[in-house]
């Protein structure tokens, strides 16, 4: 899939782009694996904004994508390729033999009528397969992949991303991510073999604010725009500067640079190389 472009016969068509969708075999969700979604445009249970510069986005429904994929040595058929508008990478409906359906994360080069296969034990490093780290091949690339065993994938599921597999020792596999950083995984988690889907969705250019909007981003104003009162960079004549040492959050907090991980977090020692 490539990117897409218009004649230019708005500002915002000029400027913008899309994905090239035509490759997607399914213009409507399963009925059965889909839920209301319910917006809460960044406020908490007492309605008080907690995250700013939320709301408006489109309505939409949530597909139950099945990050786990537990229904083990049962080949499934793939149905279709579809849109999800939760997330960035395409979706599979995948049929299982013995019954059931289900949405999995698509991952590049899967068409509709191929077979993938969730495993516990060896089986063919084929793009979509799934199965534990210690009987992939090492120099493979793998996505959605688990933290802890039978937990469900929690890493690598943005449109285009990709680990490296670098090797196996003892109880542990050693990843590459995509952000740089290398790190030791439980070699008995499970991940999925090739490179997610729309790799060009970095590529694309929304081309005007209301676009934005569709997806639940309100506009966002700058500190030093404002008045001392509303903002620690607020207050001067022009285009003047912050006047701080450092940026700071609306509530004075450290903005730019501070480190958020946990010193003592669990994880920490099976970092073996940070991110760049």
């Amino acid at each position: 899939m490539g990117i897409k472009l218009y004649k230019p016969t708005t500002a915002g068509r000029r400027k913008g782009s899309v994905v090239d969708y035509s490759e997607l075999t399914a213009k409507r969700p399963e009925k059965s694996l889909v839920r209301i979604w319910k917006e809460n445009a960044g406020r908490n249970a007492q309605g008080k904004i907690t995250t700013r510069h939320r709301g408006g986005s489109h309505k939409k429904f949530y597909r139950l994508v099945d990050f786990s994929q537990l229904k083990f040595d049962v080949p499934a058929k793939v149905l279709s390729l579809e849109y999800d508008p939760n997330r960035t990478s395409f979706i599979a409906l995948i049929h299982y033999q013995d019954g059931p359906k289900s949405y999995v994360l698509a991952p590049q080069g899967l068409k509709a009528g191929d077979q993938i296969v969730s495993s516990l034990r060896k089986i063919e490093a084929k793009t979509g397969n799934r199965m534990p780290l210690e009987y992939i091949p090492t120099g493979t690339f793998i996505y959605n992949i688990e933290l802890e065993p039978r937990h469900g994938g929690k890493l690598v599921r943005a449109a285009g991303t990709a680990c490296s597999l670098m090797a196996v020792d003892k109880d542990f596999a050693q990843v590459k991510m995509p952000s740089g950083e290398i790190r030791l995984l439980p070699k008995t988690c499970q991940a999925s073999v090739g490179q997610l889907s729309n790799i060009d969705h970095i590529n694309v250019r929304l081309g005007k604010a209301g676009r934005m909007r569709w997806f639940g981003v309100r506009p966002s104003v700058r500190g030093k725009a404002m008045n001392p009162v509303d903002h620690p960079h607020g207050g001067g004549e022009g285009l003047s500067p912050i006047g701080l040492k450092h940026p700071k959050t609306p509530w004075g907090k450290p903005a730019l640079g501070v480190k958020t991980r946990k010193k003592h977090k669990r994880s920490q020692k099976l970092i073996i190389q940070r991110r760049k």
